[in-house]
């Protein structure tokens, strides 16, 4: 497809409409709009055309703004109100310091119509102009305008998403399969960090299967986009057209979740009483090492590392570590602090008040890279037992996986 093309027969680009459906009424509150150039009785995407960087922006950006004016004129003519993600990249949307976008709001919409819009921007493209272009996102905010981020996977971007303070941040499943299971795990949970401290909600797009949909569901999302549940087309579905079906797979996944955190519950309460047992049958001990050793014993099928902190996370004992089949003591962690760790203090707090242990969720040990639960237990008021359960035993007990 030619850009000269697409630039000099504007009467052949046509928007298409790509529903979003929320978690909450599992009906479709909004669409995106999707650029085609009507080629014959053929529509093509326009997304190679906005992709390509050896275009001048200003003249993707004339592009894009025909085809969101050809959108918004549809878009009028329904009594339905929902929300309208328009795409751009910061490049295209500087070209004119944001100025055509907004006018084009302004001309199309009323002033109490302005928070429907939302305004999609991707991390794939970056102005240098970064503070510019953070007071123009600023301004548009002023009139009710929302703002997306579409996360495409460089990490070290996730400080600007924070500056920008977006309303939505949306997770491309497609690209995140490009990253491995371990990065995307890791992804998932900056992301949802992120969300939560800034205030924003999680849009999942690219759900092409019913297993994509509850992923999306198990990690927070909000906001649900993808072939598995609507194709772009020229023209409007009904509101509820597919609330059962989402309702039902909202279902199937609550059904399993809940199933899953009582066996982990019930798996948490077990270990409670074990390390109880096991503690009041030792002997009085004179060492922290003394009491490590004995456990190793015991608990050698369930963990791999044994220690022992005080409540302001210092570490009263070495580590016992279990390598190649053998118990080892690292002398070297004596006295090493973990309250920077997340959760260490919150959980000391808890632990002290509840009388019992605590299961910690799934996470990657630092110093192996496997994933690991930790099970912390209090052994009196000011002191507290650490067990990390190897990866072995979490495989031999899939529900903690």
């Amino acid at each position: 497809m030619d850009a000269d093309e697409i630039i000099t027969h504007p009467e052949r680009i046509q928007p298409f409409f790509q529903p979003v459906f929320s978690a909450d009424e599992h009906m479709v509150c909004g669409y995106e709009i999707l650029g085609s150039y009507q080629n014959g009785t053929d529509y093509q995407s326009l997304d190679p055309f906005f992709q390509d960087k050896s275009i001048p922006a200003e003249y993707r950006n004339d592009v894009a703004n025909q085809l969101l004016e050809k959108a918004l004129d549809i878009i009028a003519a329904e009594k339905e109100e929902f929300l309208i993600f328009i795409n751009r990249d910061p490049g295209q949307l500087m070209s004119d310091h944001g100025e055509s976008f907004l006018e084009i709001i302004k001309n199309r919409l009323s002033p109490a119509q302005y928070s429907r819009v939302v305004l999609q921007l991707t991390d794939r493209e970056h102005t240098e102009a970064f503070d510019s272009f953070l007071h123009v996102l600023t301004y548009y905010k002023t009139y009710g305008i929302k703002i997306s981020l579409k996360h495409i996977g460089e990490e070290r971007l996730l400080d600007r998403f924070a500056l920008i303070s977006p309303h939505i941040l949306v997770v491309s499943l497609e690209e995140l399969k490009k990253s491995g299971s371990d990065a995307m795990q890791i992804t998932l949970y900056s992301l949802g960090i992120l969300a939560r401290k800034i205030g924003a909600n999680l849009l999942f797009e690219s759900i092409d299967r019913d297993y994509q949909l509850r992923f999306a569901l198990k990690n927070g999302g909000r906001y649900y986009q993808g072939g598995y549940l609507a194709l772009p087309g020229s023209s409007f579905i009904p509101k509820d057209l597919l609330k059962e079906k989402i309702k039902e797979e909202s279902q199937r996944y609550i059904s399993f979740e809940m199933r899953k955190l009582e066996i982990v519950y019930q798996r948490t309460m077990k270990i409670n009483e074990d390390i109880q047992l096991l503690l009041s049958k030792q002997k009085k001990f004179n060492t922290y090492e003394s009491l490590l050793k004995s456990l190793t014993v015991k608990l050698e099928a369930m963990c791999f590392r044994l220690y022992i902190c005080n409540e302001e996370g210092y570490q009263k004992s070495a580590n016992f570590l279990k390598k190649d089949g053998s118990w080892t003591v690292q002398e070297e962690y004596l006295e090493k602090n973990w309250s920077w760790r997340p959760y260490f203090l919150e959980n000391i707090i808890r632990m002290r008040n509840e009388k019992k242990g605590i299961l910690s969720d799934l996470y990657s040990d630092i110093e192996t890279g496997e994933t690991i639960r930790t099970f912390s237990y209090p052994l009196d008021g000011s002191h507290y037992l650490f067990l990390d359960l190897s990866y072995e035993y979490l495989y031999e007990n899939e529900e903690l996986l």
